[in-house]
């Protein structure tokens, strides 16, 4: 075990370093939304296949490629992550699956579809479309305000309402009832 797993594992927590160390990595990333998005287990061949796959877009991704990432999983960032905790990674067996200490750097990564919206950004459109919508219907924008305040706030919060619900569903679900389950 390395010197900084030890000290992750000394205090229980993954410190702020060793997070953004695994994170600053895009083949790491990938291999554990890969794993999260899956069963939480898998060999490495199908998740070298599976990440070669997101990074080239293709799908079967070309052969060296997969083989390029299947080396450097196998050599490096698997091994990386069995020692802070975040995965056990059976050499010999070469299986990997997710260990609960996932949940320390689970927070800071936010899945952003190619292309789209962060949930971040997601929220500050809602709030600044519900902070615009307001002030339409206090300057007295017609159409706008004959709806009334009322409705107006009460569509805005029942709109961020579902928002969230759907962000915690489909981001955090896993996480959530595990921690329920403890």
């Amino acid at each position: 075990m390395s010197e900084s797993a030890g000290s992750a594992s000394a205090n229980g927590a993954l410190e702020e370093g060793e997070i953004h160390d695994v994170l600053r990595n895009g083949r790491r990333r990938l291999a554990i939304r890969s794993l999260r998005e899956g069963e939480g287990e898998m060999n490495v061949r199908e998740l070298s296949e599976e990440v070669a796959a997101r990074e080239t877009g293709e799908d079967p991704p070309p052969r060296d490629k997969r083989q390029s990432v299947y080396v450097s999983l196998h050599q490096t960032h698997l091994p990386k992550l069995d020692d802070l905790g975040i995965v056990d990674y059976d050499n010999d067996s070469k299986r990997v699956a997710l260990r609960d200490r996932v949940r320390e750097i689970e927070v800071y990564m936010e899945v952003v579809p190619q292309y789209g919206l962060s949930w971040g950004e997601f929220y500050f459109g809602l709030g600044l479309l519900g902070l615009l919508t307001t002030i339409a219907v206090l300057v007295g924008v017609p159409a706008i305000s004959e709806v009334g305040m009322t409705v107006v706030s009460g569509v805005f919060f029942v709109g961020l309402m579902a928002a969230s619900a759907y962000h915690v569903y489909s981001q955090q679900d896993r996480v959530i009832f595990q921690r329920l389950r403890e």
